[in-house]
């Protein structure tokens, strides 16, 4: 691949990693999509496949990671799995309602709220939401660590190639 086919796997993988943080694009689907395409364009072989394989576990790690931190953290504070779920529909609605920044806060709002319900007063309910809030923000950590990670593996083939 020529270096300014390299420098537009890098600007993507770079977008993804700001997007890891800013809940506007798919962040670790760039950074992964990007190695993987190079990977491929590049001729494959040994080392290049190799590294689309390592950048392709660091995807999956991470993902399974920040979907199942809120879940775990939430039921350490007690809420039930049904809260879990009107959470994942608030944060699809809130996505089409807040189109930046709606996915986290309809998230949040409707653990918040289904809480709220369920023990009939909101400083209770503050518990496990601010536990499903603490779990979203490890997640994030996880994916740009990831992020890094995936950056520095194709860095790494790269340089070696």
């Amino acid at each position: 691949m020529s270096t300014g086919g390299q420098l537009i796997v890098a600007l993507v993988m770079l977008v993804g990693l700001v997007g890891v943080v800013v809940p506007v694009l798919p962040g670790l689907v760039l950074v992964w999509g990007a190695g993987v395409l190079w990977a491929w364009l590049d001729g494959g072989g040994s080392l290049r496949w190799g590294s689309a394989l390592v950048l392709t576990l660091l995807f999956v790690a991470a993902t399974v990671v920040t979907y199942l931190l809120p879940a775990r953290s939430a039921a350490a504070a007690g809420a039930p799995r049904t809260t879990l779920l009107l959470g994942g529909v608030g944060a699809v609605v809130g996505f089409f309602v807040l189109p930046v920044v709606g996915f986290p806060v309809g998230g949040v709002l409707a653990v918040w709220l289904a809480e709220v319900a369920r023990l009939g007063a909101a400083g209770p309910a503050w518990v496990s939401t601010r536990a499903v809030l603490v779990a979203i923000g490890l997640g994030i950590l996880v994916q740009l660590a990831a992020g890094l990670a995936m950056v520095g593996t194709w860095l790494a083939a790269v340089l070696v190639t």
